[in-house]
C-alpha cells in the first residue's frame, strides 16, 4: 500500500563516528527533494562506546543493548531537530530510514551488525521506522554493501556522460555509471577514519581540516607500499569492508616507530586517494567525470590530490549536481526506506552479489 505522505527522514551515522546525519527529503516529484538537513554530533561518551564495541570485550551483548537504547534516543533527537527546522509536524512524516551504527560488518560469515532499537525510535518519534537494510542482501547471498550505488544511479545518472561517484566517509566506496551498462559499487579502501584516528591521537583533534596536518608531511614511499600491499586492494568486485578490516593495530603493524606523524598522516591520505584511484582504473574503465561525497570532499587536500592523480577527468564534489556532499547518504537511506515501504527492491545485485533484487529493511510502525 502506497504511503500516505511523500516525506521521509534519513537517518546516517558512519564509520567516522562523528554523530548522525539527518535529512527530510520529499518523494512527491519525479527526483528527490531535500527540505532540510541536521547534524547531531555524537557525544564523547556516545563515541568511546562505539569503538569499545568495535572489538569483542566483557558483556557485550549487555553494552551492546544498553547502546542501541541511548542511540535511539540521539537520533530522535536528531529527527525532532530537522523537522522543528524545516516546520514539519511528525503526522506527516512516512517514515524514518535509520541505517544503525555498524559495530562489524562480516558478510562472509553471513551477517553484518548494525546497533539500532527501531522499536524505541518509533515510539520516541510516533513515526514508523524501516531499519535493518543490509540483512536480507546477505541472506541473498550478498555483501550487504555498498547499498548507496543504486541511490546515486536515480540522483547523478546521466544518459550521455560517464560518470563515476566516489563516497569518502570512514570507508571509501565507489559507483561505477556508465550509460548502457549495468551500475557497479564497491568499497575500495578506507576513507578517512585512518586519518581520522592518526591525527586524533597525535594532535587531539577529530579530524585534520582540509587536510593541513597531512600537508606538512611527506608521503613514505614504502609504508605507503606496505598498506596498499593489503589483499583486499587487489580482490576484484563485489566487496566491502570496514574498521573490521581497516583500523589503528592494522596500520601499527606496518609501522616501524621511526616515522614522523605528520608523515604518516600524508601517506594515509595518499592511500586513500590511491587505493580509490587505482580501484577506477582497474574496474571503472575511462570515466569522464568523478564527483565525490561524504566528509572526504572537505579535504581540500584530497581533492586536490584526486585531481592530479586522475588529470584527464572532471573531479568535483556532488554540491555541483545539487546534492550537497555531506548530505547523500542520509538522503540515500531516506530514498531506500521509500522503496520499502512501496514494496520496491533496494539492492542491486551487480554491486552485492546477491543473488537477485530484494526489498531491504524492516518496518517497525509508528
Amino acid at each position: 500500500m502506497a504511503p500516505a505522505t511523500s516525506l521521509v527522514v534519513g537517518l546516517m551515522s558512519g564509520t567516522s563516528l562523528d554523530g548522525v546525519d539527518a535529512a527530510l527529503v520529499d518523494f512527491s516529484g519525479s527526483h528527490p527533494r531535500t527540505l532540510a538537513t541536521f547534524w547531531h554530533p555524537y557525544s564523547p561518551d556516545i563515541r568511546r562506546q562505539a569503538l569499545q564495541l568495535q572489538a569483542a570485550r566483557h558483556d557485550e551483548i549487555h553494552a551492546a543493548a544498553l547502546f542501541a537504547n541511548q542511540l535511539a534516543h540521539c537520533y530522535a533527537e536528531a529527527v525532532r531537530d530537522v523537522l522543528a527546522k524545516s516546520g514539519t509536524h511528525p503526522e506527516h512524516v512516512a517514515a524514518i530510514g535509520c541505517h544503525g551504527q555498524t559495530i562489524r560488518h562480516q558478510p562472509a560469515a553471513g551477517y553484518s551488525a548494525q546497533l539500532n532499537n527501531p522499536a524505541l525510535l518509533a515510539e520516541l518519534t510516533g513515526i514508523t521506522v524501516v531499519a535493518d537494510f543490509r540483512s536480507r542482501d546477505i541472506a541473498a547471498g550478498g555483501q550487504g554493501a555498498p547499498l548507496v550505488p543504486a541511490f546515486h544511479a536515480v540522483a547523478f545518472g546521466d544518459p550521455k556522460r560517464h560518470r563515476v561517484i566516489l563516497n569518502i566517509g570512514g570507508i571509501a566506496n565507489l559507483t561505477d555509471l556508465n550509460p548502457g551498462r549495468p551500475v557497479r559499487g564497491f568499497d575500495c579502501g578506507p576513507g578517512n577514519l585512518l586519518m581520522d584516528a592518526w591525527i586524533e591521537r597525535h594532535k587531539g583533534l577529530r579530524y585534520d581540516e582540509a587536510g593541513n596536518w597531512a600537508g606538512q608531511g611527506q608521503v613514505l614511499p614504502e609504508l605507503l607500499h606496505s598498506l596498499l600491499a593489503d589483499t583486499f586492494f587487489a580482490t576484484s568486485p563485489p566487496k566491502s569492508c570496514g574498521r573490521d578490516e581497516f583500523n589503528v593495530p592494522w596500520l601499527e603493524r606496518h609501522l616501524d616507530g621511526t616515522e614522523r606523524p605528520e608523515d604518516v598522516q600524508a601517506t594515509l591520505l595518499e592511500l586513500t586517494v590511491l587505493s580509490a584511484a587505482l580501484a577506477i582504473e582497474n574496474w571503472c574503465g575511462n570515466p569522464d567525470e568523478l564527483f565525490v561525497c561524504g566528509g572526504g570532499a572537505q579535504n581540500v587536500a584530497l581533492m586536490a590530490r584526486l585531481q592530479q592523480c586522475l588529470p584527464d577527468r572532471r573531479v568535483a564534489s556532488t554540491d555541483s549536481l545539487d546534492q550537497p556532499a555531506d548530505w547523500v547518504e542520509a538522503v540515500a537511506f531516506a530514498w531506500l526506506a521509500w522503496r520499502t515501504l512501496r514494496g520496491e527492491t533496494g539492492n542491486l545485485p551487480e554491486v552485492t552479489g546477491a543473488r537477485g533484487p530484494r526489498i531491504l529493511g524492516a518496518i517497525y510502525p509508528g
